[in-house]
């Protein structure tokens, strides 16, 4: 029962905001528990110079602290209205990360971009889009390229193209060259991709 209570009393290691104390005491006066919450300074926030230097406190004071604290104590009725503007804080400009226009791209071969949404963006050469409307995906784009198709490229001419690769790449096709089995297998990766997609369906 003892115990039970010590915990009750005692926050636990994640309680909400608690920080160990390694022995900082809080700064009420006469309280002799660690100072394990932080509260704002009794000068006010940071100068921006470094850090605020936060006043620690144990729970029972923090809570205290809290239960008392007004953020717009000390303030103007005109500074008040200021702060609660629908968009106070937000009239601060961020800093640019693009450099002439959309910025470097960044290596989107790290990532997986089905749809193409976000690497279209960074593209050099404008995306090759199809007079009949149907969608093209990245994979689609890039297993185009592979097969030297352009996007407008209908079921046909992709089976026409693919036996005329193949026929190029296999080793029982092209004499016995076995030094082009990796086209090969890009060949055969690029074909079943497109044949599957929406834009040769």
């Amino acid at each position: 029962m003892a115990g039970s209570t010590e915990r009750k009393e005692r926050p636990g290691t994640r309680f909400h905001g608690r920080v160990e104390a390694n022995g900082r005491v809080c700064v009420a006066p006469g309280c002799t528990e660690p100072g394990e919450f932080r509260a704002p300074p009794l000068e006010g926030p940071s100068d921006g110079n470094g850090p605020p230097a936060f006043r620690w406190m144990c729970l029972e004071h923090v809570r205290a602290f809290n239960a008392g604290y007004n953020f717009f104590d000390g303030m103007t009725a005109d500074e008040i209205h200021h702060a609660q503007r629908p968009m106070a804080g937000w009239e601060a400009e961020s800093r640019s990360f693009a450099r002439a226009g959309a910025g470097q791209g960044p290596r989107w071969a790290d990532f997986t971009d089905p749809l193409d949404a976000i690497a279209a963006r960074f593209r050099r050469e404008p995306a090759p889009e199809r007079s009949d409307g149907k969608p093209l995906s990245g994979e689609d784009r890039a297993s185009l390229k592979v097969l030297g198709l352009p996007a407008d490229a209908d079921r046909g001419a992709l089976r026409k193209r693919y036996s005329e690769l193949v026929r190029r790449y296999h080793p029982d096709r092209n004499g016995g060259d076995r030094s082009q089995e990796a086209m090969l297998q890009k060949v055969i990766g690029a074909y079943q991709q497109l044949r599957q997609a929406p834009a040769f369906a």
